[in-house]
């Protein structure tokens, strides 16, 4: 194993010199990353690649090598048109792909705006990258997807509020890139999807002027998965059914409208559509920075907004709709979180607590109204789940909050998410002692239930701990910087594993 990890250290260095012989245009960074993983498990320790876009692998020993450039387009805050770029190229070790572009797309904004063509990794909004598990819906934990997007990446001040009123947001639409990963995996006995295709959109308002002590941030993001073609498995034989792609179905994308191909004559939504209330309120001082936030996830409509139709009746020989009865879901699935970011403290600078709860999924019984009972009850919502659509993941790894234990776990070839019902815990810290050197320590406890449809027969529990940190060796070249973690997971939900990582990374401005 120390012979890998010195081979892809070495490796780093023609990265290095081709960055510096090669200034293609001003305002570019170029930058150079090795990095080995190295544990006893079946698996890499969860914290040592989730939250990572999917670059590292979860395999116990992997590599990889990367080379890139990028250039921000929101750099130049003092013209009105400035365009920016990104690229980066992997070549990799026991991961999904030897080699495989990570990053490639085009930016162009105009003031405010933003137009973003093509596979771009995007952080996540209202919550602390470095330290939150992550985002329920928007998370940034899967490797990114091509797509065009348009956006307000910064709040845009609404006219005639004295800048007490902000929005950003962003409407995009993208395919997947895992065909293959996905036929490989499930080995032809299992369901899996081809050519998906992927909207999104976000809008957040600020409520308060930046300037003063208190703001409230509050934003709704939503999804939805559409137009794959989707391969069933039943009983030896796959049957192909395929969702539409014509423009009626980037409507129904869009408006969360429409029906699939299996809904019968009770059309729910076509796609997947899938999204988070999100909010989070920010207190300011001159010691520190003070956050509480709350992500709500829902699945349908039913849970989106907490109340579903339940008024039917049978008359004139069919079921239609009757007195004005509804079912009203009470708030139980939540992520609930607080950060603290010290401005004269440099041993602790910031400082994260999460708690996630998914257990309820609008309760354990579903039911549609028929000719023997008018009821209509919207239970099991099956978070990240979907019968026609792969799932809220890409690339087997997903695309929310990575607690969901991802598909790629799975040992039974099977790309769904198996244990979407759960209580966890998460807390991290974060410091720089010095000027070159910073650590993140993070550890989060979990227990799981399984899914409604297939529970576990006892809870399944588990603890990942993992510690790291980054040296700056700007006494040996400007801009190299060296990486170590050491991290652990122990239960019977990701199983054990110890294990460590090394990074070498250059960046020239």
């Amino acid at each position: 194993m120390n012979r890998l990890i010195f081979t892809v250290l070495i490796g780093l260095s023609p990265a290095i010199s081709f960055a510096q012989q090669h200034m293609l245009s001003k305002g570019c960074s170029y930058h150079a990353a090795t990095e080995a993983i190295v544990s006893d498990g079946d698996h890499a320790p969860f914290w040592l690649t989730a939250n990572r876009h999917g670059i590292a692998s979860i395999q116990p020993n992997s590599a990889y090598l990367k080379v890139g450039l990028s250039r921000d387009a929101l750099a130049d805050k003092d013209k009105n048109w400035t365009v920016g770029m990104g690229a980066d190229f992997v070549v990799a070790a026991e991961h999904t792909s030897t080699f495989f572009v990570q990053q490639l797309y085009a930016d162009l904004r105009y003031k405010k705006g933003l137009l973003s063509i093509g596979q771009k990794e995007h952080p996540m909004q209202l919550k602390n990258n470095e330290l939150s598990s992550g985002s329920q819906t928007f998370g940034i934990n899967a490797r990114p997807y091509p797509e065009i997007r348009l956006s307000l990446p910064e709040y845009w001040n609404v006219p005639g509020t004295r800048q007490f009123l902000g929005f950003k947001g962003h409407i995009a639409f993208g395919m997947y890139t895992d065909n293959r990963f996905q036929r490989d995996f499930v080995k032809g006995h299992n369901t899996y999807d081809q050519d998906v295709l992927m909207h999104t959109k976000a809008g957040y308002l600020r409520i308060g002027r930046p300037d003063r002590p208190f703001t409230v941030e509050a934003g709704l993001e939503m999804a939805s998965q559409f137009g794959s073609t989707h391969y069933e498995y039943s009983n030896g034989t796959y049957t192909e059914i395929k969702n539409g792609r014509s423009l009626s179905s980037f409507w129904h994308a869009f408006v969360s409208g429409g029906g699939d191909p299996t809904d019968g004559p009770r059309p729910n939504n076509e796609g997947n559509m899938l999204g988070s209330w999100v909010l989070r309120l920010n207190y300011k001082t001159k010691q520190a920075d003070y956050g509480l936030y709350a992500d709500h996830f829902f699945d349908d409509h039913s849970a989106m907004f907490h109340i579903n139709y339940d008024g039917y009746e049978y008359r004139d020989g069919s079921m239609k709709h009757g007195d004005n009865r509804f079912i009203l879901y009470p708030l139980k699935d939540i992520m609930l979180g607080a950060d603290i970011h010290l401005h004269n403290c440099s041993w602790l600078t910031d400082a994260a607590i999460e708690y996630v709860y998914t257990r309820y999924q609008s309760g354990p019984v579903y039911l549609d109204h028929n000719q023997l009972s008018p009821d209509q009850i919207g239970g099991r919502d099956n978070y990240y789940n979907n019968h026609v659509e792969p799932g809220w993941q890409h690339w087997g790894q997903t695309l929310g909050n990575p607690l969901y234990i991802s598909p790629i776990y799975n040992t039974d070839d099977n790309l769904t998410f198996q244990c979407n019902r759960f209580t966890a815990w998460n807390l991290a810290i974060a410091g720089q002692p010095t000027s070159t050197l910073r650590y993140r320590l993070r550890a989060s406890w979990q227990e799981g239930l399984g899914t409604y449809d297939r529970p576990f027969t006892n809870p399944r529990r588990n603890v990942s701990v993992c510690a790291e940190a980054t040296y700056s060796l700007g006494c040996l070249k400007e801009g190299l910087s060296l990486g170590a973690a050491f991290a652990i997971d122990r239960g019977c939900l990701l199983g054990n594993s110890t294990g460590g990582r090394i990074t070498l990374s250059y960046t020239l401005q």
